[in-house]
């Protein structure tokens, strides 16, 4: 027999509407349709009873309220469930578009030319467009308000409307002579304020559910072989013998911000810390098959003998110098979150653990330690492979001179790596605890709470167009958070496409509401949106190369660990 399973219905329709009467308040949607069943009937509500109901009861809190959608409930083990959710008809009122970059008004040469503008600068566009023969138009750009951020973003100039993308070529190379850059998009990824209410979709979206009360596997992460080298999702499952996974965290993706595939916040694996966090942002921490969403952030230390007192430690498995999405210490321009940016320190001093793989190369200090923590050896020069139970600190700038003067061969060093909870209480790990990387908070005790400028997704320096595109526009979405009962929901929405338009975060929160989600925040997306089922992907990612090689991945494994 197959290890998943699709149930059919058994149950009358008197005894069903029973047990969701009964079930109604405490149970999330992937538990109220019938197991192998798909309906676009109204199913029971979702919402605790604590938090505000949300505006369609039994249905995804997406679009217009009367959207058809139909649910898929496969039972991959006791307490492990995946259901397949499509909601909406395609619309015949979303076209293909061509959205124009408008020049920046700053004195810097050198500024880049953003999707937003003002109002008289976007019309300066718009009528020199017109003038070259582009009849172009100007729109007003509202974003759903969230906690600590959204509202009125600018404006944008658009030409044309297209039935497909091919149909818009023309149109952007008339742009192009006129001096601007283009490109084509679909009016169905827009994510303004007030849209969404009347969006007839589609939407396609896999839901993982597990109980803990009855599953008996583990829910842990998986990064590979080391942390530096990316694996897509479904080789990490397959890998690892999972039931099910979904890609993870945040991770490098260019050489020139670190190591490509190392986490970009933080990450813990069996008990280790291996990253830390971006500020205090959001993380997903799992302990057997249960989870919680915290905010971590982060203290470590280098402490020599007693004579040679001890040093802050920067960061852990990194390359020095490079922090992505900022969020550190000393660090240039900034030491708030700022989400794919990468900041900047001249002198730090970094951990390295035997699961980065080799040390990153180049300029300043490595000091080498055994299993014990002696010194072995002072190198100057980074960049060796580490011994076996050993480990490496590197020091780069003013901290190297630090770091050699506290480190002598044949010394003792100890490093502590701590992750701190929101009261300043170190975060107890055992041999079952991972923790992935996330952001920003969605849903908070059962309340929309969209922490989108706290989590470093709001530039105050780019006419909000990094907002516009990453918060305010639909994308593929990976979600992950617990419900009211304990139970642990992991969430794929595909995007980018027109048979599936993706979720603003605004819509990510909503959806993760209405599938009775009381703390929830968002992970990793875009390209790197994945769901795999016994080894195969089950949703579309949206990457033109197929499935994207990721940092680390969330991994349902049939048995328990030890």
């Amino acid at each position: 027999m197959s290890s998943s399973t699709t149930r059919r219905v058994l149950t009358t329709a008197r005894h069903r509407r029973a047990a969701v009467t009964a079930l109604a308040v405490s149970l999330p949607l992937a538990f109220l349709a019938p197991a192998g069943a798909s309906t676009a009937a109204p199913l029971a509500p979702t919402q605790d009873q604590q938090s505000s109901a949300p505006s369609q009861p039994g249905h995804l809190d997406l679009g217009a309220p009367d959207l058809p959608e139909t649910r898929n409930v496969t039972t991959l083990a006791p307490g492990l469930t995946r259901t397949s959710i499509t909601r909406g008809t395609p619309n015949p009122d979303f076209f293909w578009t061509a959205e124009v970059a408008v020049p920046s008004t700053s004195p810097d040469p050198d500024a880049p030319s953003s999707a937003l503008s003002s109002q008289a600068q976007a019309q300066m566009v718009a009528d020199r467009l017109t003038a070259a023969g582009v009849t172009a138009r100007v729109e007003h750009v509202q974003s759903p308000q969230l906690a600590d951020a959204g509202g009125d973003l600018g404006y944008r100039v658009r030409a044309g409307q297209f039935a497909a993308k091919a149909d818009g070529a023309a149109t952007v190379d008339q742009i192009k002579a006129a001096g601007y850059k283009s490109s084509v998009i679909y009016t169905g990824w827009d994510g303004d304020a007030g849209s969404s209410e009347d969006d007839r979709g589609p939407w396609k979206l896999e839901v993982l559910t597990i109980d803990p009360k009855e599953f008996r596997g583990d829910l842990t992460s998986s990064f590979g072989p080391n942390l530096q080298d990316r694996e897509t999702t479904s080789s990490l499952a397959a890998g690892a013998g999972a039931l099910a996974a979904i890609n993870g965290g945040y991770f490098v993706m260019d050489p020139a911000a670190g190591a490509p595939g190392d986490p970009a916040g933080a990450a813990v694996h069996d008990g280790k810390v291996l990253s830390e966090p971006v500020g205090d942002r959001p993380s997903l921490v799992l302990d057997e098959n249960s989870s919680s969403v915290q905010r971590l952030h982060w203290h470590g230390t280098v402490t020599g003998a007693a004579n040679t007192g001890s040093l802050p430690l920067d960061g852990i498995n990194r390359v020095p110098g490079l922090i992505r999405n900022c969020g550190g210490t000393d660090d240039t321009p900034t030491n708030l979150p700022l989400h794919d940016f990468t900041c900047t320190d001249a002198d730090e001093i970094v951990a390295i653990t035997p699961e980065f793989g080799p040390t990153p190369s180049g300029p300043g200090l490595e000091v080498i330690l055994d299993a014990h923590g002696t010194v072995t050896a002072v190198n100057h020069a980074r960049g060796t492979t580490l011994p076996a139970g050993g480990q490496a600190l590197q020091a780069i700038g003013a901290d190297a001179d630090k770091l050699a003067a506290l480190a002598v061969p044949g010394a003792k060093v100890k490093i502590d790596t701590d992750l701190l909870d929101e009261s300043g209480k170190t975060l107890k790990t055992g041999a079952t605890t991972d923790v992935v990387n996330g952001g920003p908070t969605l849903v908070e005790n059962g309340q929309l709470n969209v922490t989108a400028k706290r989590d470093g997704m709001v530039r105050t320096n780019d006419s909000n167009s990094f907002f516009y595109g990453w918060v305010h526009k639909r994308n593929p979405r990976t979600i992950a958070g617990t419900d009211a009962q304990g139970r642990t929901l992991l969430v794929t929405a595909d995007g980018r496409q027109t048979t599936s338009l993706g979720l603003s975060i605004k819509e990510s929160a909503d959806v993760a509401r209405s599938l009775g989600m009381v703390n929830a925040i968002n992970l990793d997306g875009g390209g790197s949106t994945t769901m795999v089922q016994n080894g195969q992907v089950v949703n579309s990612p949206s990457d033109a190369a197929g499935e994207r090689p990721v940092g680390d991945a969330l991994l349902l494994l049939p048995g328990r660990k030890g």
